[in-house]
């Protein structure tokens, strides 16, 4: 079923429920990966909120958890521009960390991540995305934890938006 949002059609594309299973696979996957170490799984706001949520469900082992708000959006174009709106709130210095993203598209986002991180001196950083748009994605940064390869296509919803609507949708729709 097509759903509006603002001026733009968008259709079904993951559901809830897939999202769901991929969720508690990378859990499970990063909880083997950690042998009982606490990770600090770091959501970048906004688009990251549902997936910091729903892993954190998932999510079995002992952890830490916090968020840094960073913006490069405009409308459905990436602006090339990434500023860092909310900083970190948890010392992290020689911590394991998972960056945990909604969406990787051209990867600036991560690359102005890492170095941040990087002057806090972290045992290791980890990158975790719900979606990855390997046709956008131009950067050497590995991507530790991917939950779906996705084409170069907007997408809607379980936190991504539009000009600030449609991050409450519970699935993921595309552009039509």
């Amino acid at each position: 079923m097509e759903i509006q949002v603002l001026d733009k059609t968008f259709v079904p594309f993951i559901s809830g429920s897939e999202i769901q299973d991929r969720l508690k696979e990378l859990a499970q996957q990063i909880q083997a990966d950690m042998q009982g170490e606490v990770p600090v799984f770091i959501g970048v706001l906004n688009g990251s909120f549902m997936v910091v949520s729903d892993l954190m469900k998932h999510y079995s082992g002992a952890c830490e958890m916090s968020f840094i708000k960073m913006a490069s959006y405009i409308g459905t174009q990436s602006s090339n521009q990434v500023n860092q709106l909310l900083g970190l709130d948890i010392d992290i210095t020689d911590r394991r960390i998972i960056v945990v993203e909604d969406i990787v598209d051209t990867g600036n986002t991560l690359v102005a991540l890492k170095e941040l991180f990087e002057q806090h001196r972290p045992k290791e950083i980890k990158i975790f995305t719900l979606c990855l748009k390997p046709e956008a994605y131009t950067k050497s940064i590995p991507l530790d934890y991917v939950g779906f390869e996705i084409a170069n296509k907007f997408i809607v919803g379980y936190g991504m938006d539009y000009d600030k609507h449609g991050r409450n949708i519970p699935e993921i729709y595309q552009i039509k």
